[in-house]
């Protein structure tokens, strides 16, 4: 017996862990946003809110029971982001807040998988440029964040469920 009263979303994965529409949803806007963001180091709300809006609608019609998980790691999400964009402005920017925001709405708590990956892939990036240029000019390079969001996003949908056993481990 169901305990929602809306239809189910078509899933990925026997059991019904991932939300083939939210994945969609997100996959046609980390693309754009990874694109535009290396091209003019900026992340558009005319992809974000839209993306946004229409996860909300998503979930309140089909599944209205995770709507609460998807807050909560849509909050948690941007959160995390907003901290280092307030205390240091020209180091993360607010499109990356608003779009880890977005990628917490449509993976729930998969998002931590993204962030994770997003983390771990600029992370390696920065060294690299470092090691290729030294500390002082290493420091100064500016590096988009948004298509590593993005990377970890795609990472997320194909593996976070396998890859996030740790949500059941209570940790």
């Amino acid at each position: 017996m169901r305990d929602d009263a809306g239809p189910t979303l078509p899933s990925m994965e026997p059991g019904g862990g991932r939300h083939l529409w939210l994945d969609l949803l997100l996959l046609a806007a980390v693309v754009p946003v990874a694109a535009i963001d290396l091209r003019r180091r900026l992340i558009p709300n005319a992809i974000l809110l839209p993306a946004a809006t229409t996860a909300l609608a998503i979930l309140a019609v089909t599944a209205p029971r995770h709507l609460a998980e998807h807050a909560i790691a849509a909050v948690a999400a941007g959160g995390l982001l907003l901290a280092p964009a307030l205390a240091n402005p020209g180091a993360m920017g607010m499109g990356d807040v608003k779009l880890a925001t977005v990628m917490g709405l449509c993976l729930g708590r998969s998002v931590a998988v993204a962030l994770l990956f997003a983390l771990l892939g600029g992370t390696v990036a920065g060294a690299v440029i470092v090691a290729r240029h030294g500390i002082s000019r290493g420091r100064r390079a500016a590096i988009p964040f948004g298509p590593f969001l993005a990377a970890g996003a795609v990472i997320a949908m194909l593996a976070g469920p396998a890859v996030g056993w740790y949500a059941g481990r209570g940790l």
